[in-house]
């Protein structure tokens, strides 16, 4: 049976690969279609028809991005993406279990990862079944790697929660814009001052249990450690600089001509991305456009589009294409491993 599931997660590796590759495709066909004249044409010509008008649709969205605007908005790509890796190095050292896992394997891994949950939503890739294969290779137990998805989880929560509570006490009236999407944003900026003290409130609390150092708490065989200092010092830092970075992506996308400034763009980032994935919308479709557009009244809806695709093209779908062929180099030297081991003879007793 264990021969078997050796061949089986492979399988299923592969299985991902040919969605991925369906994925990509999609998303870009719909950032195509939102031209309508486009719209029309897709579907009519078969596949490379269709790729060549894709290719031409955001080719044209994206030429009018200055060349420096290009080169920050890669460098903030790098910054978010080595911050989510930190994440899971993190979180291993809070395990016990960082020696002997590299931190180029931990980069690869938690790439992927994140390639791939931001792209499908909710789905069972999201820090489960990528990490699952990728550490139990590194002999972590399921529930050793149940903690740590928990943790980088957690991770991007206390950070969106200590950096939405900073912008909201800096900028209160990044909220009355969004009135006109919901009437829960219609509130006063001295109640989203306060709603931002609440949310750090809520981080001191957190750091005041690792410095008071809390015992862990056990149920039956299970134990649940409470980070200590040294684990929530780098999560003040890991996930304020992803958070930034990702937002960075979009503020250097953005032209200087009606820019509100970076905080403004931090906070829209924040409320867009986290209302995209509350609302399970794979890249926040929709959901991002809706805040962007409300919250950046002075800067040309165009160019908010062009940004944001820019956005998703370095966030999302690079990452994407690039996170296939490290599925296949991996799961190609399981799949050769499990032949191997199938091969041996079995040991004398």
């Amino acid at each position: 049976m264990k021969r078997l599931l050796d061949f089986f997660w492979p399988a299923i590796g592969l299985v991902a690969v040919v969605w991925s590759v369906k994925l990509l495709f999609e998303k870009l066909r719909a950032e195509a279609a939102a031209d309508s004249s486009v719209r029309m044409l897709l579907g009519a010509g078969g596949l490379w028809t269709d790729l060549k008008l894709i290719a031409g649709v955001i080719g044209g969205k994206l030429s009018d991005i200055p060349a420096h605007g290009w080169a920050l908005a890669f460098v903030s790509t790098v910054v978010a993406y080595a911050a989510l890796a930190w994440y899971d190095r993190i979180a291993l050292l809070h395990l016990g279990r960082a020696q002997g896992i590299s931190v180029y394997y931990i980069s690869v891994c938690s790439f992927v990862t994140y390639a791939l949950s931001h792209n499908i939503g909710a789905s069972v890739f999201s820090g489960g079944m990528v990490r699952f294969r990728a550490y139990s290779a590194k002999g972590l137990s399921a529930g050793e790697i149940a903690v740590l998805v928990a943790l980088c989880s957690f991770t991007f929560a206390f950070g969106t929660l200590l950096m939405l509570g900073f912008v909201l006490i800096a900028e209160p009236q990044i909220l009355k814009p969004l009135s006109s999407l919901s009437r829960h944003f219609a509130i006063g900026e001295g109640a989203a001052r306060i709603v931002g003290a609440v949310f750090l409130a809520f981080c001191a609390v957190y750091t005041l249990g690792a410095w008071l150092k809390l015992r862990p708490l056990k149920i039956g065989d299970f134990r649940l450690v409470y980070p200590r200092m040294p684990i929530v010092l780098r999560q003040y830092l890991a996930a304020p600089l992803e958070l930034m970075g990702a937002a960075g992506i979009i503020y250097f996308a953005l032209p200087a001509e009606g820019n509100p400034g970076f905080p403004i763009v931090l906070g829209a980032f924040l409320l867009s991305f986290s209302a995209g994935l509350l609302s399970q919308v794979p890249g926040g479709v929709g959901v991002m456009e809706a805040v962007f557009l409300a919250v950046l009244p002075t800067v040309p809806a165009t160019a908010v589009f062009a940004a944001l695709l820019v956005w998703r093209l370095f966030y999302l779908l690079l990452p994407l294409a690039m996170s296939i062929p490290a599925i296949i180099l991996f799961e190609r030297s399981q799949l050769g491993k499990a032949a191997r081991e199938l091969k041996e003879p079995p040991c004398a007793p």
